[in-house]
């Protein structure tokens, strides 16, 4: 029996020697300690049967003792070591914060001309409420509601049978007249009456073709025509009603080109100059840019306000563009530079100042490799950093202070993040920008 426990424990040595040494392949993987211990087993079996009685009892219960109170010191390490930092190991990686997902974008350098932005209203190259000078009722309407007329095209004629009559009798005491003189030119030259006679035919000639003219006058004022080409708007009279002097007729709008009016501050005035390109986006036509230029400048500052008027001029072949439009203008006041630009949705705008979160390797942890592996993505944080926002164009602001061309910002998430938190960039979720830009 000896023998076989020595042999058994020379074969476990041997297989835990070779196994360790890679000189031999198990077909059950199995640890080469477990062979060194059970070949420390066995010797330890084979000498204790080596041992006379007498010794032998007293070393089994020594070394009976000597495992149970191995067995009572690991216990007790593990209940008091081993397990609370299981447990806190356990805990940590349940509640430790994992990434949060977001959205980034590199800054991006873009050349933007400096733009002075302004608001206006638009108006008619030139626009008149057509209204009588006379008064009477309308006979007939030679227009419909929104017709593209001509200049001198007729509109409205007035009821002007009581002036044509009196242009009948004031042509009939004109005739008379004119006979009357030339009678008394004719005795005149005989000598047989007074030069004075002559002068009153004249005047009465003359009173009676002033006469005449006036009922002319009259009767072609209640013949209203177009004073120039352009749209009229909508009728506002009817067939038979009476007209007081001025009452507004109806709108003509000469309608290309148009103007557009707006003010601006005394201090850009020496960056405004007549010529200056100029941009314009209208509420009615979303997504749509006008180009015009500059026209004209006012001569003076309002007092008031310290604001002066100026106006720009537009093309309107298709008159889309109506007088009383509310546009926003962007007048080009000089060459184009380079700015470091962001999304809106970057910004996080605050009471202590607009700021950003930038997007960094995170720093690595003592005791951890200092690179990763090829396959294996870098940890990354956010740093908190305030900026000074510049000018907005569309969707991208322009930042003057704060973030250099190139670094990561996040775009989208930012409620979620606080500083140094740790984050992993989802490429696809980046908010799609609006169609048009919200205005507060």
């Amino acid at each position: 029996m000896n023998w076989i426990l020595l042999g058994l424990a020379v074969v476990s040595g041997a297989i835990g020697a070779a196994s360790s040494l890679g000189r031999l392949t198990l077909p059950v993987p199995a640890p080469p300690a477990l062979f060194f211990a059970l070949a420390g087993v066995l010797a330890v079996v084979l000498v204790l049967r080596l041992l006379p009685l007498m010794v032998r009892r007293p070393a089994i219960f020594a070394l009976t003792l000597a495992l149970l109170s191995a067995a009572a010191g690991g216990l007790y390490y593990f209940q008091f070591f081993i397990k609370p930092n299981m447990v806190k190991g356990i805990i940590a990686a349940a509640f430790a914060p994992k990434p949060t997902t977001v959205s980034a974008e590199a800054a991006a350098v873009e050349k933007w001309p400096p733009k002075l932005a302004a608001i206006g209203s638009l108006r008619a190259y030139q626009g008149i409420d057509i209204a009588p000078q006379v008064a009477g009722v309308v006979r007939a309407l030679h227009f419909k509601s929104s017709d593209e007329v001509a200049a001198g095209a007729p509109l409205i004629d007035l009821d002007d049978s009581i002036d044509q009559a009196d242009l009948k009798n004031g042509q009939a005491q004109l005739k008379n007249a004119e006979l009357a003189l030339e009678r008394q030119q004719t005795l005149v030259a005989g000598g047989s009456t007074a030069k004075a006679q002559v002068d009153a035919a004249v005047a009465t000639r003359d009173s009676a073709a002033a006469t005449v003219d006036r009922s002319r006058a009259v009767i072609a004022q209640k013949a209203i025509v177009a004073p120039f080409a352009g749209r009229l708007g909508i009728s506002k009279v009817d067939v038979g009603q009476f007209l007081p002097v001025g009452t507004s007729v109806v709108t003509l709008q000469q309608l290309d080109p148009v103007y557009v009016d707006f003010q601006t501050p005394e201090q850009s005035l020496s960056a405004l100059s007549v010529g200056q390109a100029a941009s314009m986006t209208l509420d009615a036509f979303p997504g749509q840019n006008f180009e015009g230029k500059i026209k004209a400048i006012d001569a003076r500052v309002s007092a008031d306000t310290r604001n002066i008027l100026v106006r720009a001029e537009f093309p309107n072949a298709n008159h889309k563009l109506l007088p009383g439009m509310f546009a926003n203008l962007d007048i080009t006041i000089g060459a184009a530079k380079d700015v470091v630009t962001l999304p809106r949705t970057a910004i996080v705008y605050s009471l202590y100042g607009d700021n950003i979160f930038v997007v960094k390797p995170a720093p690595p942890k003592a005791g951890e490799a200092q690179a990763a592996s090829a396959d294996e993505k870098p940890a990354l944080i956010v740093e908190r950093r305030f900026v000074r926002v510049g000018a907005a164009r569309g969707e991208r602001v322009s930042i003057d202070e704060g973030v250099t061309p190139g670094e990561q910002v996040v775009t989208s998430g930012q409620i979620k993040l606080q500083p140094n938190s740790q984050v992993t960039i989802d490429p696809n979720g980046g908010l799609t920008p609006p169609a048009q830009t919200p205005k507060p």
